[in-house]
């Protein structure tokens, strides 16, 4: 039996005064891609947020089976790294200094990095193809360069838990594909990668997929279940279809004549 690398159990949170999660329960299987979808406003991103420890609630969060509120957060840092959305990082930094902050939980206070962390960074920045940029600052970057200067950061922390939140955006469709590459890469070393995506179709090339809609979990299945693609197209008020192509899931839009009520 596959063990469980990160269990929330019975999460409620609220941003301001406004309830957004609403006694959320799931298990997410170690060495295990799954994807967490739903409509705008569903709460993915707050719940994504509360799997990292960056938001309170009530319940219980686990990590690799310890209580997350109760791991110091050094230990924490070095099992779980964390790709937000619109992350702000200062643009005079350089690539490859972005990408040595994921190597911080392993250094000791004001050490100098060590060889393992230059050899971390270096591959980092290889796998996101980001290597030839390395002196460059990230003022001097595109969106997308910068989204693939974040993922390395992220990659050289080398956590077995991943958490990303939109991490396709700005990113072309070429450099989606690279990233789903190194997604299964991850997954093929026993990393556990939990990602929040809003392009239904790549979020289907998960192995497990998470539905949210209102603040609460509407349904945890297979990416090629059919039960999970009925689910889909349920929580998208069946305005998307999915088909198979080749040996993948695609979501394609159901166009009506006229236009949505607003």
């Amino acid at each position: 039996m596959r063990s469980i690398a990160v269990r929330a159990q019975a999460i409620e949170a609220s941003l301001g005064n406004v309830q957004v999660l609403h006694g959320i329960n799931l298990a997410f299987p170690a060495g295990r891609w799954t994807s967490i979808v739903g409509p705008n406003g569903a709460g993915k991103s707050t719940l994504l947020k509360v799997l990292a420890g960056l938001l309170p609630c009530t319940g219980s969060v686990t990590l690799l089976g310890q209580p997350l509120a109760t791991l110091p957060g050094r230990v924490r840092a070095r099992q779980l790294a964390w790709l937000g959305q619109n992350e702000v990082t200062g643009d005079d930094l350089t690539v490859w200094d972005v990408a040595m902050l994921g190597r911080l939980p392993h250094q000791a206070w004001l050490a100098a990095p060590s060889p393992a962390d230059h050899a971390a960074v270096a591959q980092a920045l290889r796998a996101t193809q980001a290597w030839d940029w390395r002196g460059r600052t990230l003022g001097q970057l595109s969106g997308g360069e910068r989204q693939r200067v974040l993922l390395a950061r992220v990659l050289a922390g080398q956590g077995q838990v991943l958490l990303m939140d939109d991490p396709l955006a700005n990113l072309a469709p070429p450099h989606q594909a690279d990233w789903l590459v190194l997604v299964r890469e991850l997954i093929r070393q026993g990393k556990t990668v939990i990602s929040v995506l809003h392009e239904i179709s790549m979020a289907l090339h998960a192995e497990e997929m998470v539905i949210v809609a209102k603040g609460r979990v509407t349904h945890q299945g297979a990416c090629a279940d059919p039960a999970t693609h009925r689910a889909l197209e349920e929580v998208f008020e069946k305005r998307i279809a999915i088909h198979a192509l080749g040996d993948q899931w695609v979501a394609l839009p159901k166009f009506s004549q006229g236009y949505p009520n607003s």
